[in-house]
């Protein structure tokens, strides 16, 4: 079984546990890559989700051997067996201890905020990891989840190895997992897009699963908020699913359009949504294909459709907003954004105020470069030379204002500490430059 991202897992994780909806469960992701499954998992029962932080104590001179587990509230397992065996002090443990803690403290507030720890105590709860390799950090989870007095532990995952499921099922009353191969190498395997997640993804999916109250949204001029919903936009005959933000008095509007192998709902792609959101943009994150349609590699090439359909989208957008739009295309996307804004004589080709092209392949836009009018900036990892060299390429053929924005040491995925939130502050400064004031 090969899962097309967190989301994609995510989403056929929850169908394996619809029958706990009954049970009124908590959902608590793993950090960082277990909480884009678990918002998933959360969304579909219905249930309230948060982190499960724990912090595993290292023997001092061998740091991967545990004797130990903390997690917030106090929650303490110790295994006396390893302690005696591996010699460590009450002196070292202390120190240990106090050494973790502080990490567990600090990384609580970094996920939750001002917000308070979901109450566990008589309550089924659901810990989510994104794949089980050796089961170290799932064991330590159930553990304290156990320790805070959660009536039954449920440890679901989209893969996992069959060693570590044998092990974990000593820890939870169950293990779901939807996959278990024998030749489990790594978790990363299973994943067609296994970037890694940020801390500021994991923030923004706990905000939004919170409700209003806790969820940093889009602001209106206001200070209004604005709630995701999902949207189905007809164009060139078909239905397409996107995730809408759209508050009042937007600085503009930024249609997401993804490349090949991915989807709307790109951890990536959401990173950078939810900066723009935050800056007081809106946001469409947009499927140009349908599922069926996607299953033909092919199509993901087919700019002209991918195009047209964008173009559509972007008049069905305008019927819902008199805000300044703009495209941001990935890959393949980048090329079908930069297609439509080209487009002379149409709507969409004199809405377009403009486009940012992150990992793009505006090569595949020809021979329509010449014509685009939006200010254009094109974001290329570093250690990307191939994508760099045809961005190089491409920008000598734009007539607009346009910009290459080379992000040091990153690859094609920007998955390098720091490279996405780079990319994110690239995109806000460009559509503020370019839509409209920032809205504060």
């Amino acid at each position: 079984m090969l899962f097309t991202d967190r989301a994609d897992a995510g989403q056929r994780l929850a169908v394996a546990l619809r029958h706990l909806e009954a049970d009124d469960p908590v959902v608590l992701g793993l950090p960082r890559g277990g909480v884009p499954v678990a918002y998933e998992v959360a969304r579909t029962l219905g249930a309230p989700l948060d982190v499960v932080v724990v912090r595993k104590l290292g023997v001092p001179y061998h740091r991967e051997l545990g004797f130990g587990a903390i997690g917030e509230g106090g929650a303490r397992v110790i295994s006396d067996d390893i302690v005696r065996r591996s010699g460590v002090g009450p002196d070292e443990a202390a120190a240990v201890e106090r050494a973790e803690k502080a990490e567990l403290d600090r990384r609580a507030r970094r996920f939750r905020g001002d917000r308070p720890r979901l109450a566990l105590r008589g309550r089924t709860v659901v810990v989510v990891d994104d794949g089980i390799a050796t089961g170290a950090t799932a064991a330590a989870a159930c553990e304290v989840v156990r320790a805070q007095g959660a009536a039954r532990v449920v440890l679901a995952a989209p893969v996992a190895a069959p060693d570590a499921v044998a092990r974990l099922s000593s820890r939870a009353d169950d293990v779901v997992c939807l996959s278990v191969p024998a030749m489990f190498r790594a978790v990363g395997e299973w994943y067609e897009d296994f970037t890694q997640t940020s801390d500021e993804e994991v923030v923004a999916l706990l905000a939004r699963a919170a409700g209003p109250a806790g969820r940093t949204a889009a602001r209106g001029a206001g200070g209004e908020t604005a709630e995701e919903v999902e949207v189905a936009v007809e164009a060139d005959g078909v239905r397409l699913a996107g995730d809408l933000t759209l508050p009042g008095g937007a600085g503009g509007v930024v249609v997401f359009a993804h490349g090949s192998g991915s989807s709307r709902r790109s951890p990536r792609n959401k990173s950078v949504a939810t900066a723009l959101n935050r800056a007081g943009f809106g946001t469409l994150l947009l499927d140009l294909l349908t599922p069926a349609e996607e299953a033909h590699r092919a199509n993901v090439f087919d700019i002209d459709t991918l195009a047209g359909r964008l173009a559509d989208t972007t008049r069905w957008l305008r019927t819902r907003t008199s805000a300044p739009l703009g495209y941001f295309g990935a890959s393949t996307g980048a090329a079908a954004a930069l297609r439509a804004a080209a487009a002379s004589g149409t709507s969409a080709g004199t809405e377009i105020g403009a486009v940012v092209s992150r990992g793009g392949r505006p090569d595949l836009a020809r021979p329509r470069l010449g014509d685009v009018r939006a200010p254009t900036l094109l974001v290329v990892g570093g250690r990307d030379t191939l994508v760099l060299d045809l961005n190089r390429r491409a920008q000598a053929e734009l007539r607009c204002e346009n910009h290459l924005e080379v992000v040091a040491g990153a690859t094609h995925l920007f998955e390098e500490p720091g490279a996405l939130e780079q990319v994110a502050e690239l995109a806000q400064d460009w559509f503020t430059t370019h839509l409209g004031p920032r809205v504060d």
